[in-house]
């Protein structure tokens, strides 16, 4: 394993983490997974209050069962907006606040190492979100803290406000992949400046960049195959033309020593803005795979060919970043 500072902060933390997003929900499995990680020197262990309403920070904590705390990173998020509008604190001071109690108490922890605000909230002002996390960051309860799914724009009112209340705002996290490279224009540049650093998320694009739908076949366990989340994830990408040009990655890959899942972790990791990428994992031996991408170097021509291939189906528009307004303070509150 390989490590990375995030950011211009001092905060350390693994090329690969670990997310628990979708995977959490087998428990020996689960747990089993996390104790992998471990082993092969994963430091980072991604999760949200939301996933499995708690459920995902009560696996990790299990899954870190002996494991000694300071040898961790720790990051748990919150609000996880729902596609009804119904979310009921979203980034308020009595949101933060109850949410990041309920993750300590899951967690079984007395702070996280770093505090992920998952999406923009455009109800509280954000000033209020940034003084309630400087009183929890003087408390001792959150360490660091990072934005998700963000524009550059925001980003920066965030930075500035992170600044004046001494909020140490180190880390973003984006999708980002050889497939969706939209934060490429404008949010890695501004964190740049910022001295932001990236904890890129989604880089096997839900398993299609790891060849897992190779000929439009579903293999059982897979998302495709999953419940109604998983496959309204993945189902957008199983497009028969994109599949076509996806599967000679293999070829490449097999070239470099690799397989395909650990070929597009690596692609992620030659830009040395981002910090870690957290992936998931249903079983340990995909939890080896993926660390085996870590302190990989691909040579130019590599990265040329899988531009050339891929071609068109890269997105690349900054206004795909994941910051949809369905409701803004002066809205009334949905029914």
């Amino acid at each position: 394993m390989r490590y990375r500072n995030l950011g211009a902060s001092g905060l350390v933390v693994s090329e690969i983490g670990f997310g628990n997003w979708l995977t959490h929900d087998t428990r020996d499995v689960a747990q089993e997974c996390v104790r992998t990680a471990v082993r092969a020197g994963v430091t980072l262990f991604n999760t949200a209050a939301a996933w499995g309403r708690g459920a995902a920070e009560e696996s990790l904590a299990r899954g870190l069962v002996g494991t000694p705390r300071d040898d961790v990173v720790i990051s748990t998020g919150v609000h996880w907006p729902r596609e009804n509008g119904q979310e009921p604190g979203g980034l308020s001071r009595k949101s933060l606040f109850a949410s990041l109690h309920g993750s300590l108490r899951r967690l079984d922890t007395d702070h996280v190492d770093l505090f992920h605000l998952l999406r923009f909230d455009y109800r509280t002002p954000l000033e209020e979100t940034f003084v309630a996390l400087s009183d929890l960051v003087r408390q001792g309860k959150v360490h660091y803290v990072a934005t998700s799914e963000w524009t550059a724009a925001q980003i920066q009112e965030a930075a500035g406000l992170a600044e004046r209340h001494r909020v140490p705002l180190v880390g973003n996290q984006p999708q980002y992949s050889m497939l969706w490279r939209v934060p490429e224009s404008q949010v890695i540049p501004a964190c740049e400046r910022l001295g932001i650093g990236q904890l890129a998320a989604v880089s096997l694009a839900q398993g299609v960049l790891a060849g897992r739908y190779a000929d439009g076949v579903f293999p059982a366990g897979s998302r495709a195959a999953g419940g109604e989340l998983s496959r309204a994830l993945v189902w957008p990408l199983l497009h028969h033309d994109l599949l076509t040009r996806i599967e000679p990655l293999r070829g490449i890959a097999a070239a470099c020593g690799l397989t395909m899942a650990q070929l597009a972790l690596a692609w992620v990791l030659q830009n040395p803005l981002v910090a870690t990428v957290v992936v998931g994992a249903s079983r340990p031996e995909q939890v080896l795979e993926n660390a085996g991408a870590a302190g990989v170097a691909l040579d130019l021509d590599v990265l040329g060919q899988i531009d050339q291939l891929l071609g068109s189906f890269v997105q690349t528009d900054p206004r795909l970043t994941f910051t949809p307004p369905q409701y803004r303070a002066t809205d009334p509150l949905p029914l």
